[in-house]
């Protein structure tokens, strides 16, 4: 009997100290892991703020706003902020990181491992995000110039020319970003092969049908010219 309570005790004083270890072992990867947690808060936050600013310092929404888009997004109870937007993004992403590095610490690795897709995924739809910005600045300053340069020109279709022109951009920024987003990317591969042709043969259109009118002005100024000369020659 008393060596049955015996094993007992060894048994209850081995299990006690196996916990004891466990526990002590686990306590400073959770303190470590806490830590970066906090810091990769703390960095997001900030870089959060950093990002927006510089955002809206670049007044892309200003430019989306010519193109409807804050109705769009009013209907669906949004507003429209690209910083505010972009920054929470970059934000996330540091979150998410650092979430990934205090977990790795802690050794969960199926939810590391399910956090590092996520983490793989937002630089994507960061860059989606960035692609669509760049082309709200650049369809609205390629239009002007194709506008300036076909009236130039002479052309009587300046405008429609001008729209091509920002529409074509905005239709290659969206398949862009749609294939950075991994989503129907053979489909929109072959949709842009026919996109290209459709506004090639579009702009050819449009330019030879001006260009007439451009070249019968000029042909009619040179005829004047050279009626004025014989006339002043007699």
């Amino acid at each position: 009997m008393e060596n049955q309570i015996g094993n007992w005790n060894d048994a209850l004083r081995l299990a006690f100290f196996d916990l004891w270890s466990s526990v002590a072992n686990f306590v400073p990867r959770l303190l470590v892991a806490i830590v970066i947690f906090l810091a990769g808060w703390l960095i997001g936050v900030l870089l959060d703020k950093v990002v927006a600013q510089v955002v809206r310092s670049i007044k892309i929404d200003n430019a989306l706003r010519r193109l409807k888009f804050d109705e769009l997004l009013r209907r669906g109870g949004f507003n429209l902020d690209s910083g505010l937007f972009l920054g929470a993004l970059v934000k996330w992403f540091i979150i998410v990181a650092f979430l990934i590095a205090a977990l790795d610490v802690l050794r969960l690795t199926a939810v590391t491992l399910f956090l590092q897709d996520i983490a793989v995924y937002l630089p994507q739809v960061i860059v989606a995000v960035l692609i669509l910005m760049a082309a709200a600045l650049i369809a609205e300053v390629v239009q002007r110039i194709v506008v300036g340069a076909a009236q130039g020109a002479g052309l009587t279709n300046a405008s429609f020319v001008g729209l091509i022109a920002k529409w074509a951009i905005w239709i290659f920024a969206i398949m862009a970003a749609l294939v950075q987003l991994q989503i129907m990317a053979a489909f929109i591969q072959t949709l842009f092969t026919g996109i290209v042709v459709a506004i090639a043969l579009a702009l050819g259109l449009s330019f030879g049908l001006g260009g007439q009118d451009a070249a019968a002005k000029a042909i009619d100024k040179v005829t004047s010219e050279i009626a004025n000369r014989r006339h002043h020659q007699g």
